[in-house]
C-alpha cells in the first residue's frame, strides 16, 4: 500500500459570522491580523479584531479579560502588543474561541498541496491540517480525488475509501490529521 500525504494550507483564517450592527444583519466578520491590548489598571484585555466584510465595521473577539499581566508569558504579551502573525493565526484558527464569542464559524480559504493520487493502487491517504477546522472530510476527498457526492458514497459504502481511525468520513469535520484507506 502507497502512503500519500497531503498538507491543507490555509489561505486565510475562517471568518467569524455574526450580527452586524451596521448593517442589521448576519454577515461575516473578517480578521484584521491585528490585536488590541488595553490596561485597565493592573488587569489587562485582549482582543483580535475582526472586520465586517459589508460595511468595515470592527468586532473585537476576547482573548483575555480582566488577566493579571504577570499571567502571561512576556514573549506572549510582547507577541500581543507587537501582533506576532504565529498569535495570530493560533487564535483566529480557534474554533471554540470563535464560538465562545457568540460567533458562528465559517470555512477558511484553503488550498491542499502534496502530489497527486493514482487509483490503480491501495492507498493510505494522510491529511494533515496545522488546525483543526470546519472543513468537512467528506469535501476534501471528494476535491482531492475529484469525484462527485454520489460517487463518494458510494465508495464509503462499499468500503472502497474508509477511515483507518473510525471516523465517519460524511460527518466529519478536519482534525489536525485524517488517515485514510482507498482501495481499488
Amino acid at each position: 500500500m502507497k502512503i500519500v500525504k497531503l498538507d491543507i494550507n490555509y489561505l486565510s483564517p475562517p471568518p467569524a459570522i455574526k450580527y452586524c450592527k451596521k448593517c442589521g444583519k448576519k454577515a461575516e466578520h473578517i480578521c484584521s491580523e491585528l490585536f488590541r491590548v488595553n490596561a485597565q489598571r493592573k488587569y489587562l484585555d485582549i482582543w483580535l479584531i475582526y472586520k465586517c466584510s459589508d460595511c468595515d465595521s470592527t468586532w473585537n473577539m476576547t482573548i483575555y479579560s480582566r488577566v493579571n499581566p504577570k499571567s502571561i508569558s512576556p514573549e506572549i504579551l510582547d507577541g500581543f502588543h507587537n501582533n506576532n502573525g504565529e498569535l495570530v493565526r493560533k487564535y483566529a484558527m480557534d474554533t471554540v474561541l470563535i464560538r465562545r464569542n457568540g460567533a458562528e464559524v465559517g470555512l477558511p480559504k484553503y488550498e491542499i498541496l502534496g502530489p497527486a493520487i493514482d487509483f490503480t493502487i491501495p492507498v493510505e491517504l494522510h491529511i494533515k491540517s496545522p488546525y483543526p477546522s470546519q472543513l468537512k472530510v467528506s469535501a476534501l476527498l471528494r476535491e482531492i480525488l475529484n469525484l462527485s457526492k454520489d460517487a463518494l458514497e458510494q465508495m464509503m459504502v462499499s468500503e472502497t475509501i474508509r477511515s483507518t481511525g473510525g471516523l465517519d468520513l460524511k460527518k466529519s469535520k478536519m482534525q489536525t490529521e485524517v488517515i485514510v484507506n482507498i482501495d481499488n
